[in-house]
């Protein structure tokens, strides 16, 4: 018995002709997006309006001091984060001058590097959900290995379930948006911390403290003005890179 013949299977595809045109939608959407977050930062209640993206930056702050502390010899202890957007990474250990200025130039630059990366991985949008349920989760273990102040674990897991949520529930435009929109803050995120940078000291949950380029400035010689310039502009490359390789093309 011969089998009738089967219809070839079709399917659907984007025409050529649209497909830079969605790249060039999907370029222009993100660069909006950059902006917006610069131009909310300087408004007089930008910082309310980005809370909970803020407090993330901070988190990412902070998770930079201890990764770097870590990586240098030292050894994490904890981390806090306090409702008024200030944090707090404790480690332990006998970094020599250098070190230590490694160890607080990292927290700076910390949010601009995660923020890039998240920029770059968001070119491919099948990965976008499941990045999106991987930051979920890695802020479940951090909060399992390092948080210990209620606030700090109450905000952290609230974020981490929302994150997983928006991989469940979003489609892949949707989960794209809510990436590179956390990345757009944790690039941006520098531009709020523009007077810390500048400055000799901070307050921390109500408390003084030397600031980190005030940190560097002491094992380094050179003033926290100087460090802080070195750290802005380091910030603007990262996001720079970043910001390219999420918009070129792909080679065929």
């Amino acid at each position: 018995m011969i089998a009738p013949p089967v219809a070839p299977a079709t399917a659907r595809c984007v025409p050529e002709a649209r497909q830079p045109l969605r790249s060039l939608l999907g370029v222009l959407l993100l660069i909006a997006i950059l902006l917006l977050i610069a131009i909310i930062w300087q408004l007089p209640h930008g910082r309310t309006l980005l809370y909970p993206l803020s407090l993330l930056a901070t988190c990412a702050h902070e998770l930079g001091h201890g990764v770097t502390a870590m990586l240098l010899g030292a050894h994490f202890e904890r981390f806090a984060l306090h409702a008024d957007g200030s944090g707090l990474a404790l480690w332990r250990g006998t970094p020599g001058r250098l070190d230590s200025a490694l160890i607080a130039a990292g927290g700076l630059l910390a949010p601009s590097i995660a923020g890039s990366l998240l920029l770059i991985l968001s070119r491919w949008p099948r990965l976008a959900r499941m990045l999106l349920g991987l930051v979920g989760g890695s802020l479940v273990l951090v909060v399992a290995i390092w948080t210990r102040n209620l606030f700090g674990i109450a905000f952290l897991l609230c974020a981490a379930l929302s994150f997983v949520l928006a991989a469940v529930w979003l489609n892949e435009r949707g989960a794209i948006f809510v990436l590179r929109l956390t990345a757009a803050v944790l690039c941006l995120s520098w531009l709020q911390d523009v007077d810390y940078m500048f400055s000799a000291s901070a307050r921390i949950d109500g408390l003084p403290h030397a600031s980190d380029t005030a940190i560097m400035a002491q094992a380094l010689w050179l003033p926290y003005w100087f460090w802080g310039g070195v750290v802005a502009t380091l910030s603007l490359a990262i996001l720079a890179l970043g910001l390219w390789l999420a918009v070129r093309a792909p080679r065929r």
